[in-house]
């Protein structure tokens, strides 16, 4: 068992709270999620203190003690201090109480125990105290200490009462047991089906926050299967829901896209933590219930999803409130180029295919080859190391052509300016038409991308239009 006393005096910012708490004369207590990081000996850097008072007027002190800026935000009775890699926020002990259609909490001052009912989870409701009588003791009202020992996740009230009140509790039920490869507790879990369309009242800005630290755990997978299984996978993301089951027809099934993709989701969070990254593997299949057909001779084909897919991209990003910038781009990007490096290595791989794969996918041909690897799924182990060991032939070709041409930061040294000097054109179709053509040459590996060879060739493509060099 941790010495929690010793534990917190090796961080002098405790004792400043401590001796704060003694001026101001207000009891204080370490609550939250620092307390169970501790426990599970995971890192935290944000520290949560309750006090049975002023939380400003302590957070005040503690600034003027560690002679650091206070930020208080007077609305939510909260502040919040910056002590070196330190985020320090402090409240005052209240209770809560919800209107059913409302996500506005009525806050009163409380006790401590007010405020360890109102946490959303048992293992959220851990105290230790800051006070000089019992400095250092676990205060642990609904045995959270044991649920982490058990690996649950549990509301400290009735499920009902706790998800009612905060319907976005159900999301953070699932990010902590996909975060902690935590089980929900089995009243808890059908507290969340029972509760599910609540989730309507909560913006989507606060279920996308949730949503993506599910993205960013270490199996998603685990969360998503917890959010499709309890019903609010539906609630927020019936494109994806779709994705789920399996047609057959004369004998002939597809594989279900659903769990495809999470193993997709799954593969490609082995080798990468980038959000972006992940969401290229949520979204590559998501156009395929669109674009589902059925051909006697082949059977199930998806034809277009890749282009659909990419299509689909920024008006999803915008419902679900993701970034409309360059991260939309990239997946965007990625969603519309996945089949292409597979489809390649199917194929006698000519080096025009792969100098325009190259063109295309410019400085995201890491990320490309990333969601393409994790794409390759079966199983049967041995199809997947065939597969793996053709895309490998076809990677090794691609950064052999790249190291040659320098395809990825491709620009044509005929330039627009050039051509419309030369043929004293002002903007217009011609010198689109030219650009396109001497693009379209290198690309072929007709002429090399250099000044000499291009300048020739560009006057030919003029003659072609009737123009003459002024």
């Amino acid at each position: 068992m941790i010495n929690f006393a010793e534990t917190l005096q090796q961080n002098p910012i405790f004792e400043r709270i401590a001796q704060a708490a003694r001026t101001c004369q207000v009891d204080a207590y370490v609550v939250g999620g620092f307390v169970r990081d501790l426990i599970l000996k995971r890192p935290s850097k944000d520290i949560d203190v309750v006090c049975v008072g002023s939380g400003i007027v302590l957070a005040e002190e503690v600034a003027k003690i560690s002679g650091v800026h206070v930020h208080v935000f007077k609305n939510f009775g909260t502040a919040q201090l910056k002590i070196g890699d330190w985020e320090v926020e402090f409240v005052g002990a209240r209770r809560e109480s919800y209107q059913r259609d409302s996500r506005k909490p009525i806050v009163e001052d409380g006790t401590l125990q007010d405020d360890q009912h109102r946490r959303d989870f048992t293992i959220n409701a851990l105290g230790i105290s800051l006070n000089e009588p019992d400095f250092g003791q676990l205060i642990d009202p609904f045995d959270g200490l044991g649920d982490l020992r058990r690996k649950i996740i549990r509301t400290p009230l009735s499920p009902d009462i706790t998800f009612s009140d905060d319907p976005l509790r159900m999301m953070r039920a699932i990010r902590f047991a996909t975060q902690l490869n935590f089980d929900i507790e089995p009243d808890t879990y059908d507290g969340i089906v029972a509760t599910k369309d609540r989730l309507s009242i909560i913006s989507q800005e606060r279920i996308i926050d949730e949503l993506n630290k599910i993205v960013l755990a270490k199996v998603p997978s685990y969360g998503f299967k917890l959010l499709y299984q309890t019903g609010l996978l539906q609630q927020f993301f019936s494109e994806f829901v779709e994705l789920k089951g399996v047609e057959t027809q004369d004998g002939k099934g597809h594989k279900d896209n659903f769990y495809h993709t999470l193993q997709v989701l799954d593969n490609l969070s082995q080798k990468s933590d980038d959000l972006w990254w992940r969401w290229a593997a949520i979204m590559h299949d998501i156009a395929k219930p669109a674009t589902k057909r059925f051909d006697k001779k082949v059977g199930w084909t998806f034809h277009g999803h890749e282009d659909l897919g990419a299509r689909m991209t920024p008006a999803l990003f915008r419902r679900l409130k993701l970034p409309l910038n360059e991260n939309m781009r990239l997946v965007q990007k990625l969603v519309r180029l996945h089949l292409r490096p597979i489809a390649l290595s199917k194929e006698t791989i000519t080096d025009s295919a792969l100098r325009r794969l190259l063109f295309e996918a410019g400085p995201d041909l890491e990320a490309l080859m990333a969601l393409c690897r994790a794409d390759i799924t079966s199983k049967n182990p041995e199809k997947v190391k065939k597969h793996l060991g053709n895309f490998d032939r076809v990677e090794q070709k691609l950064y052999d052509l790249e190291a040659r041409d320098q395809i990825r930061s491709f620009q044509p040294v005929i330039t627009g300016e050039i051509i419309m000097e030369t043929f004293g054109l002002s903007p217009s179709a011609e010198v689109g038409i030219i650009k396109t053509a001497i693009r379209e040459a290198i690309l072929e590996g007709i002429i090399p991308n250099d000044l000499e060879k291009g300048l020739a060739f560009m006057h030919a493509e003029g003659a072609k239009l009737g123009l003459k060099p002024v």
